[in-house]
Formats: structure tokens, C-alpha cells, sequence
């Protein structure tokens, strides 16, 4: 392995968190590092500890499949609410998106806490303001989304049929048939004239 490979090597190690290519670079007096990082992703490749690129920033990690040997304690797992996740899913899928934006696609207001819940847990991000009357801020998701849940990219988020397959979109079908049959009941009765009467 050459010095740049292995200094890069010791630069993600010692890190705190991941890396861009151009961090590391900067850290290491402007080298080229995309062939290190190459190298050293083929050099980690089916190991107990991997080198994987998340949104652009680099890092090791615990093989997927060894990850059940490091947990020394039971995790508490803290679900989020059924609002906070669909407005993580709106900002996931819509971004950069506005809060009046979000709450058009819900069909209801969000409070406040949901988008600091989402803001504290890292995984959306105040990304600017949009360029519109009032200047609303809008947002996105972070590098971290991407970490937590394993995507190299928005682009690799599931589509309406890999939904559909695993389930999840069967409450949205549901409401949408309850739906569509209320709207055919209320289209066979009488019209109300407007004195009330029949």
C-alpha cells in the first residue's frame, strides 16, 4: 500500500465523523485521494470493517453482517410519530421543500417540534430560503439521513412499487377506497335545494 493510500487510511480512522474527498484532500496537503479511496475501498471489501461512501462522505464501518457482535447493550429505539415520519418522507422524496409546502402534501399543519424532532436527530437541514414573497426557509435532508439508512443517495429511495410490495402503502390504499366509496355515497343521494328541502 502506497503513503497516500495509507494516509488516507489513517486519516478516516482517526475522524470523528466522515469525510468528503475534498476534506480529506485539504487535510493531506491537496493529493488526489480518489484513487486511494478506490484502493482502499477494494482493499476493505468482504472485511469486518468496511469503507463506504454515504452522500458523498467517506467512512469505515462494521460489516452489515457482523454488526450484531458490537452491541453490548440493548438499543432503545425511539420511534418517531407517525407525523415526524411523513414529514421526513415529504422532505426525503420533495426536497428542498417549505414547511406550507409540506403541509399542502399532508393535507394538514405540522407543528413546529415534528421539523425540530427531524432537525435534532440530524436528518433534515435548514437548506436557504426560497426565492418567493415572504422568503419561506426550506428544507432538505442531511448527509446523515443517508448514513442511518444505508443510501449512497436520495436516487436509491425506495419507488411507489417497492412501497407497495413491502406493505407500507396499504393504510394509503385503504384510506383512499374508504375514500372513493364515501365520495360515491354522498353522489347518489338527493341534492339539498338551497331552502334545505329535497
Amino acid at each position: 500500500m502506497d503513503d497516500l493510500t495509507r494516509a488516507v487510511e489513517a486519516a478516516l480512522f482517526a475522524a470523528t465523523e466522515p469525510m468528503t474527498a475534498m476534506q480529506l484532500s485539504k487535510h493531506l496537503g491537496d493529493a488526489d485521494v480518489a484513487a486511494a479511496l478506490v484502493r482502499l475501498g477494494g482493499h476493505y471489501a468482504g472485511r469486518g470493517v468496511e469503507l463506504v461512501e454515504r452522500g458523498g462522505r467517506w467512512h469505515f464501518q462494521t460489516a452489515p453482517d457482523l454488526a450484531h457482535l458490537l452491541r453490548r447493550e440493548r438499543e432503545d429505539v425511539r420511534r418517531l410519530s407517525r407525523a415526524a415520519t411523513e414529514v421526513l418522507a415529504i422532505v426525503a422524496y420533495h426536497e428542498p421543500v417549505s414547511r406550507a409546502e409540506i403541509e399542502a402534501i399532508r393535507g394538514v399543519q405540522t407543528a413546529k417540534g415534528t421539523l425540530d424532532v427531524l432537525m435534532e436527530a440530524g436528518w433534515i437541514r435548514v437548506a436557504g430560503r426560497r426565492e418567493v414573497p415572504g422568503r419561506p426557509v426550506i428544507y432538505a435532508t442531511t448527509p446523515d439521513f443517508l448514513t442511518h439508512f444505508a443510501l449512497e443517495s436520495r436516487r436509491d429511495l425506495p419507488g411507489i412499487d417497492e412501497l407497495r410490495a413491502a406493505g407500507l402503502l396499504e393504510p394509503v390504499d385503504d384510506a383512499f377506497a374508504a375514500f372513493g366509496s364515501t365520495e360515491d355515497e354522498d353522489s347518489e343521494r338527493p341534492a339539498l335545494s338551497s331552502s334545505g328541502e329535497e
